[in-house]
């Protein structure tokens, strides 16, 4: 008979404890303590004839495990491996060096945050090799990964059910413990977003009386999660209402709920990226069910930052002109909705592909080709909205190279290029009814008065069938900038104050005469 190994969890029933052999299960524990007394809680739990092995990383083993005296396996087998990624891509092999893994099973603790600089991808071929060899073997793995960070790994570890046949968080709640079941697979079925509250007292883990005759968690449809501020100082609106004074407690208080709508506020730039991960790790952890709503309170985000917003899986960004009324209303409109946009597992790739250009100012002819034509494969940024691109021709008796020395832009992603007698401009995320408010503010003089006429083109396919004739022009026709406007920041005396360009004056000292001199 195929042996069962359980988890060192009391009461939870079979679907959510048990791990039969062939399988690969991973737990990640917010505390190093919790992690070390669930890892000698589940090998007291195994049977006396249990073939039971540990993996201890880092530490020593004798400093950690704790034999109970009348419950558990007869015996164990321990291992100490090095702190190291090359520790782990050899556990197999050393393993198979001193024992028989047939109907074991193995428990691996890691370090605190031991897979944090691993890259996802040899995460997953990692897990993939791990899941070969349980089933080759026929035993266990039960990896526990303690982190106070580990929200990225849940994440990414999400769409490796075929790795993986269980994958839980063990977080810790102050006077208990939120054990929080991604998905759980086994002999008795498939278990998927649960979350069970459980204690650990007397130095036995166990769930808690409610959770054993309250299993599933309650509908939280009505139930809103705000921060106060979005309410611009009024009370809450129902009984179903929940206000919180920041952005990390709406957190927080919502990797519980199911289908609740939660309600963010971003005030200043700085806050973006860090709501930009908590709300991916909600869409990600929680489902699609789950509504997640910004309010905009002061003017502070940019197309770029809402897109971000967007992608990481927010249901909608109320700007910061709407009203009260308005944003209510906003928020009434995404009830009963499901989220279908795909999110990808890491949210640095949105990161990356959401601010696509880290460029700035003159590039050379096939490197802004190059750059453009990234952008317009880019497939996370919407269609016919990634920028405009503007063609300028400089007036008779005006070269293209002094009219690039006026060229003066500002924010990363605007990138421009000189040839064919044209000043070519790229603006990333720009509108085309925005096109004359930013050329004012990349240009010191009016635009009329420096070129004759310009082309301008703002639909993807327009812009992609440019690329590929601008790639067509041989670098004889590629135009070289005047030698002192290379690499230099600042290409004239001025500044623009948000409505105008001035010039900025410059100290001149006159030079001491004698009298009688001619000055």
């Amino acid at each position: 008979m195929n042996p069962v190994f359980s988890i060192g969890i009391q009461s939870l029933w079979d679907e959510v404890s048990h791990m039969p052999t062939g399988g690969v299960w991973w737990m990640n524990v917010e505390r190093r303590e919790d992690a070390e007394s669930l890892l000698n809680q589940t090998i007291a739990a195994q049977p006396f004839d249990a073939k039971v092995a540990a993996v201890v990383m880092g530490e020593k083993p004798n400093k950690i495990i704790k034999l109970h005296e009348s419950h558990g396996p007869e015996k164990i087998r321990i291992f100490a491996m090095p702190k190291n990624e090359n520790g782990l891509y050899s556990l197999y092999r050393d393993l198979l060096c001193s024992i028989d893994p047939r109907d074991y099973l193995f428990i691996l603790i890691c370090t605190d945050n031991a897979w944090k600089n691993i890259p996802g991808e040899r995460l997953r071929a990692w897990l993939n090799n791990a899941s070969r060899w349980t089933n080759y073997y026929h035993c266990s793995l039960l990896i526990l990964n303690p982190g106070n960070n580990t929200d990225a790994q849940l994440s990414l570890l999400l769409g490796e059910h075929r790795s993986l046949s269980g994958l839980a968080s063990l977080r810790y709640q102050g006077d208990n413990h939120l054990f929080d079941i991604a998905f759980w697979g086994n002999e008795k079925g498939l278990s998927a977003r649960q979350q069970l509250q459980v204690n650990y007292t007397d130095g036995v883990w166990k769930l808690a009386e409610k959770e054993e005759t309250d299993i599933q968690p309650r509908s939280d449809e009505k139930v809103v999660l705000s921060n106060k501020n979005v309410l611009e100082g009024a009370p809450a609106l129902s009984e179903y209402w929940s206000l919180f004074d920041s952005n990390d407690a709406i957190f927080n208080a919502s990797r519980t709920a199911q289908a609740a709508t939660v309600i963010f506020a971003v005030e200043q730039t700085s806050q973006i990226e860090q709501l930009a991960r908590f709300i991916h790790t909600l869409r990600r952890q929680r489902g699609t069910a789950l509504k997640i709503v910004v309010r905009e309170m002061v003017a502070s985000l940019r197309a770029t930052d809402e897109r971000l917003l967007l992608g990481c899986g927010a249901n909608l960004v109320v700007p910061w002109n709407a009203p009260l009324s308005r944003c209510l209303t906003l928020v009434e409109s995404v009830q009963k909705q499901q989220f279908h946009r795909h999110v990808p597992d890491e949210i640095n790739t949105l990161l990356a592909l959401t601010q696509p250009l880290k460029l700035r100012g003159y590039q050379k002819w096939d490197v802004f080709c190059a750059a453009v034509h990234d952008i317009m494969n880019n497939p996370l940024l919407p269609a016919d909205n990634k920028g405009v691109m503007v063609a300028l021709r400089p007036v008779p008796g005006l070269r293209v190279e002094q009219a690039l020395t006026l060229c003066r832009p500002n924010r990363f992603g605007d990138i421009m290029t000189i040839g064919n007698n044209r000043l070519v401009l790229f603006l990333t995320f720009c509108r085309v009814n925005d096109l004359d408010t930013a050329l004012n503010h990349i240009f010191p003089l009016p635009t009329g008065d420096i070129f004759s006429n310009r082309m301008i083109w703002f639909e993807d396919k327009q812009i992609t069938a440019e690329i590929v004739e601008m790639q067509a022009v041989t670098a004889e026709r590629w135009t070289t900038p005047l030698p002192f406007t290379i690499g230099r920041s600042e290409v004239m005396n001025a500044a623009h104050d948000g409505r105008s360009w001035r010039r900025i004056p410059e100290p001149h000292r006159l030079a001491d005469t004698k009298r009688g001199e001619k000055a």
